[in-house]
């Protein structure tokens, strides 16, 4: 089949599609939409283009030829000359519009920038992210224009820095769970805040902080009384901002982590941000909103540790050869490019599709989030294990990268949680979907083209024919193969879903072990999609790296296919499910026992 070079190779950015043109839900109901994915997006002009080249070399140079971050690590502390080199170059307001003095970066060209960040200084693009990704984000976001004039000019210039407070002892990914309050004062024009934050970025060294408290307000009417979170803009200067002594951690030591403690601090009512009690919808959208960038981070971290790695495989000599020319490094060298790729794929894909105003993002951003954190742990710890003992010396810096790149799998939501997520919000997409068929069938006269289409559907499944047509118009000829893979998963995987569904209906949400195999199951299915398409792109524009990102596409696709089918049969084998039951069980013995329930093997 002929594919359609035009729209492979268009750059035109695309209307704003609804949630349903979304690729990862799609799957969900069994259903491949290519409009968000293919071509592979670019929302970037050359003109933006232009813009973040132009601060590569000088980021670059200082990084490379001033900047210590072995140093940093073991002072645990930023360098005021860093800080100031980031704020001559406008990158502490990358993400602030440019009538109040930031350079309003599109994602795409601040992913860019946190790329190369991250390959030389992860706790530097935490302090960077910890400023503008979050901790004023907020008032970009839902700022009123007065707030915006008073704080925006002296955030984006770094003359202040930005902090964003909503972890607490008791609350970490449930933010519904905080326990600061905020109470109205006697005078009606400040609010009451106490309470206190914990293991906030910038915290000790913050002049604005982006804070979520309860406050307690009535509803309808009513006398009773209920909590709701509110964010609020606090500043150090309004008194009763304390923060802790900075915290002693496993990685990105050089950036600052701090408590926070709010006593009796007073907040004029102007500075909530948005509405009263709308704080929760605040603080997801400010994630959301800065979880993308993430996946560029790691795409650097990722660079960087294969080049360290590649270039000890090609000169030592173990056994008569040099390292690279055993299979077993081989392998892991190969996998390093694989992940690469599939993390860079997916990274620039959210990036650019958030760039050209697609509003649904939050479960490709969750994946990219999920995806990027572990692929850079794994390259980490493979990079260390080539390395062998020179890896685990402080001198070669990959035990730093490996200690600074664990915590991203923490940070912006745990990924133990972002696989909930994903899957939840996926399977609600697919229930509604599941309605409109359930409304068609009692009015199957005037719904035929609907219960046609399912019934067409379903009868492929059963024979086990997938409709490829989508995938293959917008795929190169020469990956039709793993256009025609991805469409088959695709189609298992809605069929899987309607199973679930099926048999656990609301009750799903509570079914974890089955939730994080179909999260897993979605990232690996979203992760084809981008590689496939990206390496199409580089074949249709004739790159003269199309071939290896060919083999890299199609190599990737084969491993990803073979753990969907994995993920998908855990999730609905009755084998799976008894195992399930059976960890449940040891969990509860093992926990009751506050240890190992078993005899020690010599009985003392």
């Amino acid at each position: 089949m002929a594919i359609n070079r035009l729209r492979l190779l268009s750059d035109q950015p695309i209307a704003i599609h609804h949630m349903d043109s979304s690729f990862a839900l799609g799957v969900y109901c069994g259903n491949v939409k290519t409009q968000q994915l293919f071509p592979y997006p670019d929302a970037l002009d050359d003109e933006s283009k232009d813009t973040v080249k132009l601060m590569i070399d000088p980021l670059e140079k200082y990084f490379r030829e001033v900047h210590d971050a072995s140093q940093c690590d073991l002072d645990e502390k930023l360098p005021k000359k860093s800080i100031e080199v980031l704020k001559e170059l406008g990158a502490l307001g990358m993400q602030a519009p440019q009538e109040y003095g930031g350079m309003q970066l599109k994602r795409t060209q601040y992913a860019r920038i946190s790329e190369i960040i991250g390959s030389f200084d992860l706790s530097i693009a935490v302090f960077m992210a910890g400023h503008q990704a979050i901790g004023y984000k907020g008032i970009v976001l839902f700022g009123n224009e007065q707030q915006k004039q008073k704080y925006l000019p002296s955030l984006a210039t770094g003359d202040k820095i930005a902090a964003f407070c909503l972890t607490e002892p008791s609350a970490g990914s449930d933010a519904n769970s905080i326990r600061s309050t905020a109470v109205l004062d006697d005078d009606g024009k400040h609010y009451i805040l106490n309470g206190n934050k914990i293991w906030i970025s910038n915290g000790g060294i913050a002049d604005v902080m982006t804070v979520f408290a309860q406050v307690p307000i009535k509803k309808n009417d009513s006398d009773k009384e209920s909590q709701a979170v509110t964010a609020f803009i606090v500043e150090r200067d309004f008194g009763g901002v304390t923060s802790g002594p900075p915290e002693k951690k496993m990685g990105i030591r050089s950036s600052n982590t701090t408590a926070v403690y709010f006593d009796d601090v007073k907040i004029p009512v102007e500075n909530v941000i948005g509405k009263v009690g709308e704080g929760f919808k605040v603080a997801m959208n400010i994630l959301n909103e800065g979880r993308y960038a993430m996946g560029a981070t790691m795409t650097g971290i990722i660079r960087t540790l294969m080049t360290k790695t590649i270039e000890h495989a090609k000169n030592r000599v173990q056994f008569g050869r040099h390292l690279i020319e055993y299979q077993s490094i081989q392998e892991k060298i190969a996998q390093m490019g694989l992940t690469h790729y599939a993390v860079e794929s997916v990274a620039y894909a959210v990036s650019n599709n958030m760039d050209r105003g697609i509003k649904e993002f939050q479960v490709e951003a969750a994946i990219s989030k999920v995806l990027s954190s572990e692929s850079a742990w794994k390259v980490s710890d493979d990079c260390i294990q080539i390395l062998a003992g020179m890896g685990f010396m402080r001198e070669n810096q990959a035990e730093r990268f490996m200690r600074d790149a664990r915590v991203c799998r923490i940070f912006e939501g745990a990924n133990d949680v972002l696989r909930q997520f994903i899957a939840l919000n996926g399977i609600q997409y697919a229930g509604k979907n599941m309605k409109e068929l359930q409304k068609a069938l009692q009015q199957p006269i005037s719904n035929f083209g609907t219960l046609w289409n399912q019934g067409v559907k379903r009868s492929k499944r059963l024979i086990g024919k997938a409709d490829s047509q989508e995938l293959l118009e917008v795929t190169a000829p020469e990956l039709s193969d793993c256009a025609k893979m991805i469409t088959q998963r695709i189609e298992e995987f809605g069929a899987t879903i309607e199973k679930i569904l099926i048999q656990h209906g609301r009750n799903i949400v509570d079914q974890q072990f089955i939730l994080t195999r179909i999260a897993n199951a979605t990232i690996d299915i979203y992760s084809m999609a981008a590689v496939l398409s990206r390496a199409s792109k580089a074949i249709s524009s004739n790159l003269p790296t199309a071939d290896h990102e060919r083999l890299l596409a199609s190599t990737l696709i084969d491993e990803c296919c073979e753990r969907v089918e994995q993920n998908l049969a855990e999730a609905i084998t009755k084998k799976s499910l008894d195992r399930f039951t059976a960890y449940s069980s040891i969990a509860k013995e093992v926990s009751e026992n506050e240890g190992m329930a078993t005899t020690r093997p010599l009985r003392f």
